[in-house]
């Protein structure tokens, strides 16, 4: 029996925590701000009408309670909660407990090397195995989608081979092990393909409310390909500069399959995953405007793109796009709040 403690509530603490409890070797607990919330079942289904139903072994607020002795310790926070969250666990953490986090590009191993030792077993995902949505809160959730393979990076785990087929089991993945926390940690997934949409759809924005909620990804346009095509070009000017391997993080256009921005445009207006997903913003009496405290801005600026750029500067690489993406959209945010 292996004893998990997810902490966090979101869209993907809760497909998390439906699929691994729903498998009968894992023991489950929930680390949550609003346990009140949870019932003991949760019921994840997935595009296909699949269900995962899971039982949950304890729910608190109370780290003490729900973390000692587990085995895992799975982070599914936003990136401001991270830090946090690693100092409120960190006095109920065993030598054997493996800390992780659903997606490492939000800053994880930058925060975990500053809090714990250096002899942690850390491990966190490129990019989140599963597109989530919540149903009921606390009782159920809408798994949209699969990756057909997940990558992950590991630090002081002694058997990879062992964990890596770990967590292909609990996470129903295919599961590659990368060598570094660079190749999880700066991933050109949310911190660029984000950023980069949210500023070819908002910079010009001149206040006046539009008429309705616009598609994120089906209303996808070449502006938005253009501008996360330069961007990548930028990233992979500092991934040369860093250890990582070849390939361990593809460029946006050859994982999109793509070779332009016309066809990049095309492909992601076409992924089944994506359709029905609107853009950050929020309704007024007159129409809608843009949410600038949306995670998408919280989130993948300050908690995303801010790692690319801090490591371009300190090589030395010129970033221009990254530079005037980055600026445009912590300027639309409380930063100071945000980065404490």
């Amino acid at each position: 029996m292996i004893k998990i403690c997810i902490c966090g509530g979101g869209a993907l603490g809760h497909v998390c925590s439906g699929v691994l409890s729903a498998n009968e070797n894992v023991l489950l607990n929930i680390l949550t701000r609003n346990p009140e919330k949870w019932g003991k079942k949760i019921e994840v289904t997935d595009s296909e009408g699949k269900k995962y139903i899971g039982r949950i072994n304890e729910i608190s607020d109370n780290p003490e309670t729900v973390v000692k002795n587990c085995d895992i310790v799975f982070l599914c926070l936003p990136g401001y909660a991270i830090e946090n969250e690693l100092k409120c666990i960190k006095p109920y953490l065993s030598k054997k407990t493996v800390v992780g986090s659903i997606v490492c590009s939000t800053g994880f191993f930058f925060a975990a090397h500053k809090i714990f030792d250096s002899q942690s077993k850390l491990f966190g995902f490129q990019r989140t195995p599963f597109i989530a949505r919540v149903g009921v809160y606390g009782h159920s959730a809408n798994l949209l989608g699969y990756k057909p393979k997940a990558y992950i990076a590991t630090e002081n785990i002694l058997d990879t081979e062992v964990f890596r087929q770990l967590v292909g089991k609990l996470w129903i993945t295919s599961v590659e092990l990368l060598k570094s926390f660079y190749e999880v940690s700066l991933t050109n997934s949310n911190p660029i393909l984000h950023t980069g949409r949210l500023y070819s759809l908002f910079h010009n924005w001149d206040g006046k409310p539009f008429d309705r909620n616009i598609l994120f990804y089906e209303e996808w346009s070449d502006d938005s390909s253009d501008t996360i095509i330069k961007m990548d070009e930028e990233f992979f000017s500092l991934l040369g500069k860093l250890p990582v391997e070849k390939d361990s993080i593809l460029p946006l256009l050859k994982y999109y399959e793509s070779s332009d921005a016309a066809s990049l445009t095309k492909k992601i207006k076409s992924i089944p995953a994506f359709r029905g997903l609107l853009s950050p913003m929020k309704e007024t009496d007159n129409g809608f405007v843009p949410d600038f405290q949306n995670r998408y801005f919280t989130e993948d600026f300050p908690f995303g793109l801010r790692f690319i750029k801090e490591l371009a500067e300190k090589y030395d690489i010129s970033t221009p796009v990254i530079d005037k993406v980055y600026e445009w959209g912590m300027g639309k945010i409380n930063c100071n709040n945000l980065l404490g």
